[in-house]
């Protein structure tokens, strides 16, 4: 489908102080939001409502992501990535703020609704960077801003535990991280790269898309459906593990609750790990066989796992899991945005929607099989999900020689 990442001359000092900051663009992308995460039961009783109310209102998120991502690479056009990332990133982290200020339910959805429509186009403007950066290193990079993204989740995750720890209070903890945060992505866009994010197509380029063949355009096409149905794997998978890892270990293996934590931790682990030296991988073996390999991985340790049900096992399969999927979502942003034929940024948005529709998706699949059935065979979407990537990995760049 497209062109493996090649290795050519060391990079420039630009382009490496570029890579810093798209990385610490994925890292505050994934503090502002994970460091609220472990004090939202301090947000439900302080507007007093349930958790189904709660709930729903952080359904608004992903509702909100899957509503902006289509639409992302217009906006990427007109400001470019570098600036759509780090004003994007300001105002995720205002909108936040915004959410646990919010004096009643409704203006709670609001504010995470507008959280998810500008999350949307920060992830897709912080790829699209990143990715112009990778193509000027001449090799893979992409996985590790998505291992530091993990990073700044677990970051987050321990400022948040331990200002409730603290009994900081919920808002001035919030608002002086988003602060702070904020002022740093906007001095990270001084950092990046300067000029287009994809060079304007020439005459003779335009005339071509415009005479593409309908053969041609039906392969581009069914690229964009293979690299989405990739993407939603992928974070099918992961979801699996944060929404149920806990429960399955807790209900299904009757593990203590101080060990029902382990199966997500296994996950993200390997997950970050995968993602930190995975650029290697791909370089010496291809985009297409790392996937491969990683699909089969995640069927072979889940369904193990699940087959024969134990606490070493299962946490061994979450682990597999976690590794599998590593890449699978940086190659398929990849592979999208260098399709042929489309405008810069569509293909990437595109895939970015899909995966985010997988975050949605996944949840109430898994828990409407465990209701009517069990749990253990809800889990099973995770082995299918990784058969799925074994097949339509074939569609991924091989090694370049």
């Amino acid at each position: 489908m497209t062109s493996p990442v090649s290795t050519t001359a060391p990079p420039t000092t630009p382009v490496r102080r570029a890579r810093s900051a798209v990385a610490g663009c994925f890292f505050l992308n994934a503090v502002f939001y994970s460091s609220l995460v472990p004090r939202l039961p301090e947000l439900r009783d302080g507007l007093g409502i349930s958790n189904a109310a709660l709930g729903t209102a952080i359904a608004a998120l992903p509702l909100g992501s899957l509503v902006a991502a289509p639409f992302s690479s217009v906006v990427l056009r007109r400001l470019g990535s570098a600036w759509t990332a780090s004003a994007g990133l300001v105002l995720l982290a205002a909108a936040i703020s915004a959410a646990v200020a919010a004096p009643t339910w409704p203006l709670l959805v609001v504010a995470f609704f507008l959280a998810g429509l500008v999350d949307a186009l920060v992830d897709v403007a912080q790829n699209a960077h990143g990715l112009r950066v990778q193509r000027a290193y001449g090799r893979s990079i992409l996985n590790s801003f998505h291992g530091v993204w993990s990073v700044g989740a677990a970051t987050g995750a321990v400022l948040g535990s331990a200002g409730a720890a603290l009994t900081v209070p919920l808002t001035g903890q919030v608002w002086v991280t988003a602060a702070v945060l904020g002022v740093v992505a906007l001095l990270l866009q001084r950092l990046m790269l300067r000029g287009p994010d994809r060079p304007e197509p020439t005459g003779d380029e335009t005339a071509a898309a415009r005479r593409a063949t309908p053969r041609r355009r039906a392969r581009v096409v069914a690229a964009v459906l293979a690299l989405g149905l990739l993407a939603a794997c992928g974070s099918l998978v992961e979801d699996a593990g944060s929404s149920w890892s806990a429960i399955y270990l807790h209900d299904e293996l009757g593990t203590a609750a101080g060990t029902a934590g382990l199966g997500y931790l296994a996950l993200m682990v390997a997950m970050t790990f995968a993602r930190l030296t995975g650029d290697r991988l791909v370089d010496r073996y291809g985009q297409r066989r790392v996937v491969r390999t990683g699909g089969a991985m995640t069927a072979l340790g889940m369904g193990t796992a699940l087959l024969w049900p134990s606490l070493p096992l299962t946490l061994a399969g979450f682990a597999l899991a976690g590794a599998g999927v590593a890449t699978l979502i940086p190659a398929a942003f990849h592979a999208a945005d260098e399709l042929p034929g489309l405008p810069h940024g569509v293909g990437l948005s595109l895939v970015n929607w899909a995966m985010r529709l997988g975050f949605l998706l996944s949840p109430p699949l898994i828990g409407l099989i465990a209701d009517t059935v069990s749990l253990r065979l809800g889990l099973t979407v995770t082995v299918a999900a990784g058969l799925a990537t074994l097949v339509l990995g074939r569609s991924l760049a091989g090694r370049e020689r």
